[in-house]
C-alpha cells in the first residue's frame, strides 16, 4: 500500500490517496467503514494499473481511496503549503508525535527492565532469606557444640591437673636453717599433661633440690617424668653426688624410654658449710641471690638427658647466710616473640628487688611472669636462714 498527499487550492483541501494491489487490499468491511465515517471519501476498485517492478513490469489489478479534508478559508490563507507537504513526506523529519512515540517506547522498555530487575531482586531476597535461616540454624547448632566442647575441655583439663599433681611432691620437707617455697602453674592453653617436675629430698650429704622438664606434652611425657622423679629419689637415697645422679637418670631414660629427652638441674645444699653442688643437664641455670651484691646465674651445664653423653662433675659454689636460690622451668620466661636472655635478665632484676621470704618471692614472680602461661611453670625458691653446723653424730 502507498500513500500520497496533495493540497488543493480551490476549494482549499488536503487530499490523501491510498493505493494498493489486490494481494494487499483492505477488507471490504474496512473500506465500508471508512466510506461511511468519512463522507468525502472516494473508493475505486480497479484504477489504472499499478506497477510492481522487476525486469518485466506486470500489470495487476488493485484499488484506491481518495480522502479529501476541507481546509477553512481563514486557515488556508495562513497555511504554509511547503511546510505541510514536508511534514507529510514519508522521508521528512519526524514530528513531535513521532518523538513522543519513540520516548514512550524507551520508557516502556525501561519499565520492563525495572520490572525484570525487581523480579530478580525478589528472587535473590527469597534466596537470601532462606540462606540466612540456614546460617542461623547452623550457628545455633555450632553454639551448642561449642558449649559442649568448652565443658568437655574444662573437665579434661581438670582431670589432667589432678593426674599431674599425683606425680608431684605433696609437701616440702622442713629442714633446719632452710626456708622452701614452690609454685606450680599448669599451662592454660592445653589439656595435655606436661612433663615439669620438682623434688626436695634430705640426704646424708645435705638437702637435694631438683627441677626438671620432660620434652613434650602428653600422658607419655607425664609417665616419663614420673619415672625420672622416682628414679631420682631411689638414687639419691644412695647418697650419690649430683652429676652421678644425672648419669644414672640418663641411663634409666635410655633403657626404659628410648627416644625421650629431658632437662634436669640438681643442687645439693650443704647448710653446715654453706656450699652448693650444682649439676645441670641442659636446664635453665639456677639463680643465686646473695644478701649483698648482684644476682648471678650459675651457668655450669652438661648435655640434656636421653643422649647417652657423660655429665661434667658438679660445680661447687660458696654461699653466704641469707642467700636465696631460685630454680624455674622454661614456661616462666620463654614466650613467643621474646628474647630469652632479656627475659632472664628481667627475672634476675625482679627477684633481686623482692626482699620478702621465699613465699613472697614465688608470689612476686608468678604475678609478674605467669599470667596465662603457654607452658607449665615451676618456681622453686630456697633461702638459707642461718648457717647450720654439720652433725657430728
Amino acid at each position: 500500500m502507498t500513500a500520497a498527499f496533495t493540497l488543493r487550492q480551490d476549494p482549499a483541501a488536503l487530499q490523501a490517496v491510498l493505493q494498493w494491489r489486490d494481494d494487499r487490499a483492505p477488507s471490504s468491511e474496512s473500506l465500508s467503514a471508512v466510506t461511511r465515517l468519512l463522507p468525502q471519501t472516494h473508493y475505486e476498485e480497479a484504477p489504472a494499473a499499478v506497477r510492481t517492478g522487476g525486469p518485466r513490469s506486470d500489470r495487476s489489478r488493485g484499488g484506491r481511496i481518495e480522502i479529501s479534508c476541507p481546509i477553512p478559508a481563514a486557515a488556508a490563507r495562513e497555511l504554509d503549503t511547503e511546510q505541510v507537504l514536508a511534514l507529510l513526506d514519508p522521508g521528512g523529519p519526524a514530528s513531535a508525535i513521532d518523538d513522543l512515540r519513540a520516548q514512550t517506547h524507551d520508557l516502556i522498555a525501561a519499565l520492563q527492565e525495572a520490572h525484570a530487575q525487581r523480579d530478580e531482586l525478589e528472587r535473590l531476597n527469597e534466596e537470601l532469606t532462606e540462606t540466612n535461616a540456614g546460617v542461623m540454624a547452623l550457628y545455633a547448632e555450632l553454639t551448642v557444640e561449642h558449649k559442649d566442647v568448652v565443658e568437655r575441655f574444662g573437665q579434661e583439663h581438670e582431670l589432667a591437673l589432678t593426674l599431674q599433681r599425683t606425680f608431684l611432691p605433696a609437701t616440702l620437707p622442713h629442714v633446719a636453717g632452710m626456708e622452701l617455697a614452690v609454685r606450680y602453674l599448669p599451662a592454660t592453653a592445653t589439656t595435655e599433661i606436661g612433663g615439669d617436675f620438682y623434688e626436695a629430698l634430705e640426704t646424708p650429704s645435705g638437702l637435694l633440690l631438683a627441677v626438671g622438664d620432660v620434652v613434650g606434652h602428653s600422658l607419655q611425657a607425664a609417665t616419663v617424668m614420673g619415672e625420672l622423679r622416682h628414679g631420682l629419689r631411689a638414687y639419691a637415697a644412695q647418697d650419690h653426688p649430683p652429676h652421678i645422679l644425672l648419669q644414672h637418670l640418663d641411663h634409666l631414660l635410655g633403657l626404659h624410654q628410648p627416644g625421650w629427652t629431658a632437662t634436669v638441674c640438681i643442687v645439693l645444699v650443704e647448710p653446715g658449710n654453706a656450699r652448693l653442688h650444682v649439676a645441670n643437664a641442659g636446664h635453665l641455670p639456677p639463680l643465686l641471690l646473695p644478701p649483698e651484691g648482684p644476682p648471678a646465674y650459675l651457668r655450669e651445664h652438661g648435655p640434656l638427658l636421653g643422649l647417652r653423653l657423660p655429665q661434667p662433675t658438679a660445680a661447687i659454689h660458696h654461699i653466704e647466710p641469707g642467700s636465696r636460690l631460685l630454680m624455674i622451668t622454661d614456661g616462666l620466661v620463654e614466650t613467643r616473640g621474646s628474647d630469652l636472655q632479656e627475659r632472664l635478665d628481667l627475672l634476675a632484676a625482679t627477684a633481686s628487688a623482692s626482699r620478702g621470704d621465699s613465699e613472697a618471692l614465688c608470689t612476686t614472680l608468678v604475678d609478674t611472669f605467669g599470667k596465662d602461661p603457654e607452658d607449665d611453670i615451676i618456681v622453686f625458691a630456697a633461702r638459707l636462714t642461718t648457717p647450720t653446723a654439720p652433725s657430728t653424730g
